[in-house]
């Protein structure tokens, strides 16, 4: 079928307060955990979105529907939990001014939790990702089976492309591709390589995090690449090319000895790891117990401070372990390549369910900890069978076509509905080409 598609982005920046400011409020407010988990779980509620709907409402659907009306669309598709109530409204409203119907779907991009302006009963159509998402539209939203397409989180085709060539990464064949991958981007075939990343903007607490991963390796005999993302964060990328990592290593062995039985005794408590990692971080207690657990040969350890990166699907590839926040993309997109996972931080409510995706998966852990975290990191890295179990169980959480099954299911029922619409106004129906 041969199509002529023009596609309008209505962004909230377009529109009035509050609106306009969704973007900076977004930075201000994740910077501060307290701040971001105080808004979300006020506002979470049906009596405070009911509120913000109508206050919507009589702020902003009017500018809304006029914004729509002058691209007389044939489809409408909300990205945005605050792009749901009024856009519906305003193309009901559009709909019967123009004599025909014009569907109306929304495509949750929020993973193992969402916010309940999210869900509206009354779309006419639903893309979730994950199980956890489809129990919260159903009992906070109110949403139907039959409006309900479940699909995986869209993300960016690199990582379809990618997973497709790659195969199973456990395979001989997935190695293979992984090694000539490493090649590809100048990191050294023979190590291990731990990807870290903190968010497009390189927040978080990066540094701490490396300089930990660099030294339990080095102390543990682990041979690894460390590639660290920092985003647009210079000063980081700039300190890490120049920083001292004997000097790292030497304050990391200092505070070991007060932490190793604090970090055994936590490792035997955490409920929601999967059974698998359980045992290898049970093994690596016994080995520390017996002071073992420092090595004679001391890892060779490189660490990459990257930037901006827009191949991040090849290093997620060229990668053994992520070791990064919680964020909804990153974790779908760590799924479909089979990408073993760290979690190390999460906005409060948002992201929380995106830590029950990776633990509940048993594809990675959730430590806060950077010590913790380089000590958990290198034992993983010494457990290849563990990795592999681990990659397995990341594959059948990812879905990396489900971008491309959103679109056509979408391109696929606007036509059904344009079809409808010219049989109801008397028109012939026009045969695919």
């Amino acid at each position: 079928m041969k199509t002529t598609d023009n596609i309008t982005l209505l962004a909230p920046d377009d529109q009035p307060p509050p609106r306009s400011t969704i973007k900076d409020t977004y930075k201000s407010y994740s910077a501060t955990p307290w701040k971001w988990r105080t808004l979300y779980h006020v506002s979470n509620n049906a009596f405070y979105a009911k509120f913000v709907d109508y206050h919507s409402y009589y702020m902003n659907e009017e500018k809304i529907r006029e914004k729509m009306e002058t691209y007389d669309p044939d489809v409408v598709v909300s990205v945005h939990p605050t792009m749901n109530y009024v856009p519906l409204f305003s193309i009901r409203k559009l709909s019967q001014k123009w004599k025909k119907d014009i569907p109306f779907f929304t495509v949750v991009t929020d993973f193992g939790s969402g916010h309940c302006t999210w869900f509206n009963k009354d779309v006419d159509k639903m893309y979730l990702a994950s199980e956890p998402i489809r129990k919260i539209a159903q009992t906070r939203g109110g949403v139907p089976d039959e409006k309900i397409f479940m699909t995986g989180l869209p993300i960016r085709y690199d990582f379809a492309r990618q997973a497709d060539a790659m195969g199973d990464r456990t395979s001989e064949t997935g190695k293979e591709y992984r090694r000539r991958m490493r090649e590809r981007l100048d990191i050294d075939p023979a190590k291990r390589m731990v990807l870290v990343m903190g968010g497009g903007e390189g927040v978080g607490s990066l540094s701490d995090i490396v300089n930990e991963l660099y030294a339990k390796f080095r102390m543990q005999g682990v041979n690894a690449t460390i590639c660290v993302v920092c985003g647009r964060n210079e000063k980081l990328k700039n300190d890490l090319e120049t920083r001292c990592w004997d000097t790292v290593v030497s304050q990391s062995l200092n505070s070991y000895e007060s932490l190793r039985s604090r970090f055994f005794a936590k490792l035997l408590q955490h409920a929601s790891r999967s059974r698998r990692i359980q045992m290898a971080l049970d093994r690596a207690a016994a080995k520390a117990a017996k002071g073992k657990d420092v090595a004679e040969t001391p890892g060779n350890v490189t660490v990459v401070p990257l930037g901006f990166v827009t191949n991040m699907a090849e290093y997620m590839v060229a990668a053994d372990v992520l070791v990064s926040k919680a964020g909804p993309g990153t974790i779908a997109e760590a799924a479909a390549v089979g990408l073993p996972v760290m979690v190390t931080s999460h906005l409060p409510g948002q992201e929380a369910g995106n830590v029950d995706i990776v633990l509940n998966g048993g594809f990675g852990d959730f430590c806060e900890d950077p010590e913790s975290i380089g000590l958990e990191v290198a034992c993983w890295l010494q457990d290849p069978q563990l990795l592999d179990v681990m990659s397995r169980k990341a594959m059948k959480v990812g879905h990396p076509h489900a971008a491309e099954e959103i679109v056509l299911d979408i391109g696929k029922t606007t036509h059904q509905w344009i079809e409808r619409n010219r049989l109801r106004n008397g028109e012939s129906s026009r045969a695919p080409e």
